[in-house]
């Protein structure tokens, strides 16, 4: 089941998706194995609207070439074989550390913009 996006219709910078694609494909195979048009579909659905098909495979190759991914071919009926990829220990590490450093950044830019969490408002009131 997909989740609709909760973020405003706002172009996406190639640049940034491309630092964060990744951490979203190794994310979106931890829940389920996926082929490759099917896993566009699922980012697109959270919130990728504009995401090309064939912005996905070259990082799915390349997490595949690091060991982070694992696949297999399944015979469809409805033309040539699907390679249908999973996450493999290498990408589980290499997932919690990319949610890791995402974390920190976006803690990082938070501060940055001056947002306040309402855990700086609760240590307000202790002062």
């Amino acid at each position: 089941m997909t989740q609709p996006s909760r973020t405003p219709a706002v172009p996406q910078d190639a640049q940034s998706l491309r630092g964060v694609l990744p951490m979203l494909i190794l994310c979106q195979l931890q829940s389920a194995e996926s082929y490759g048009y099917e896993l566009v579909v699922r980012l697109q659905n959270i919130g990728l609207t504009d995401l090309a098909t064939g912005t996905v495979y070259p990082v799915l190759s390349r997490l595949e070439q690091d060991g982070s991914l694992t696949s297999r071919l399944v015979a469809s009926t409805a033309g040539p074989a699907r390679k249908y990829y999973s996450l493999s220990e290498a990408g589980e590490a290499a997932l919690d550390l990319a949610t890791a450093r995402w974390r920190s950044l976006t803690a990082i830019v938070e501060t940055g913009l001056g947002v306040t969490t309402t855990e700086d408002l609760a240590g307000e009131d202790q002062k």
